[in-house]
């Protein structure tokens, strides 16, 4: 009887250990998942609509490029669709050691956010992502949801070396031939090919296409004229816009006879592996200084409705001023503004962009 007695006790210390153990871990777990989540947060900031068309919708833009200053467009653009037309939009950055926005930083977190998105704005250069983060991308993409991808998205990944995801690199040539050249050619229909013009001494126009002028991305639209050069493209798509070289930085300079009228804007259809078949919207330009000329800005905002498949809801006089100052920093490659986290855009009248701009020492 004392035997069986002492293995009873014994028995229920073990269960009670056990219990306490796995209560333990659970908690251990949650913290982790808490301070992953807090960490996500310090790259990422949420304007949130109450009302209009896209109230009930999210919309994640990726905004990290070296030169266009994307952590000044896409922030801009977030808040005039979810100010004036309802939607939830998420932005996340690429920051620096110090938790700063640094243009063209690989060192992103939260893309988990893409996990409830209903459309994928990309304005991003050579980034290297690691494989937590591009496990978001790869899936969103292959649930065929829609993708918008601006200026340098075209070479968004520069990551070859990755055994995972090295196929979304802009210079990929390996053996999945589906993939060759990476997410620019796979998804928005062009990669890297290479300028077209001198960038900063010849800006563009853009010329919508004589069978396009009743595309709903182009109502309203009228005369686009943007500072960003041209890059050489001969898209996989329908071409919605041609680009006019200036011989100059201001719509009203002389344009370069010696260069063809090359796609500046397009749309198709993608889809990967097995993957669903999802819309893109593809431009070579959007940099800081672009967003400046309301017809562009009326063409980029227009281009989400449609991936959205919210033709309906485009009106030529839909809202798309600025939602609070927006003083766009020349861009270039050492231009950015720095020491500015992503809650110092927070609000809806905070500028965009603060800081003081980067100057070499």
């Amino acid at each position: 009887m004392k035997r069986i007695l002492l293995a009873i006790l014994l028995l229920g210390n073990s269960v009670h250990f056990f219990a306490c153990a796995k209560a333990h871990e659970s908690e251990k777990a949650n913290e982790t998942t808490t301070e992953s989540k807090q960490d996500a947060d310090a790259y990422k900031i949420v304007y949130k609509g109450d009302k209009g068309p896209g109230v009930g919708k999210h919309i994640v833009f990726l905004a990290s490029d070296h030169e266009y200053r994307s952590e000044e467009s896409l922030p801009a653009l977030a808040r005039i669709l979810a100010k004036h037309h309802g939607f939830t939009c998420t932005v996340i950055f690429g920051l620096d050691q110090s938790g700063n926005i640094l243009p063209g930083s690989s060192d992103v977190k939260g893309l988990q956010a893409l996990d409830n998105a209903d459309l994928f704005v990309i304005f991003a250069r050579f980034l290297n992502l690691p494989d937590n983060e591009m496990a978001h991308v790869d899936a969103y993409l292959k649930s065929g949801k829609p993708v918008v991808g601006l200026r340098t998205s075209t070479h968004a990944f520069s990551n070859k070396s990755n055994p995972t995801y090295g196929h979304y690199s802009w210079d990929y040539k390996g053996n999945d031939k589906a993939w060759t050249d990476g997410f620019g050619e796979k998804v928005l229909g062009e990669t890297w090919v290479s300028h077209y013009g001198t960038n900063h001494k010849q800006s563009s126009k853009l010329l919508i296409e004589e069978n396009q002028f009743e595309h709903p991305i182009m109502r309203g639209v009228k005369e686009m004229a943007v500072q960003s050069g041209a890059y050489t493209t001969y898209p996989k798509g329908v071409v919605l816009a041609r680009g006019q070289v200036l011989n100059g930085m201001t719509p009203d300079s002389e344009p370069d006879k010696t260069k063809e009228l090359l796609p500046v804007a397009w749309i198709r259809d993608y889809s990967i592996q097995d993957g669903k078949t999802g819309r893109a919207f593809a431009t070579t330009h959007g940099a800081s200084e672009d967003l400046l000329n309301t017809d562009f800005r009326r063409m980029l905002i227009n281009s989400t409705f449609w991936a959205l498949g919210m033709e309906k809801e485009i009106k030529g006089d839909n809202n798309i001023e600025f939602v609070g100052p927006y003083k766009p920093t020349t861009f270039n490659f050492d231009g950015y503004k720095t020491n500015v986290k992503p809650a110092d855009l927070a609000d809806w009248d905070s500028l965009i962009m603060p800081g003081e701009v980067f100057k070499k020492k």
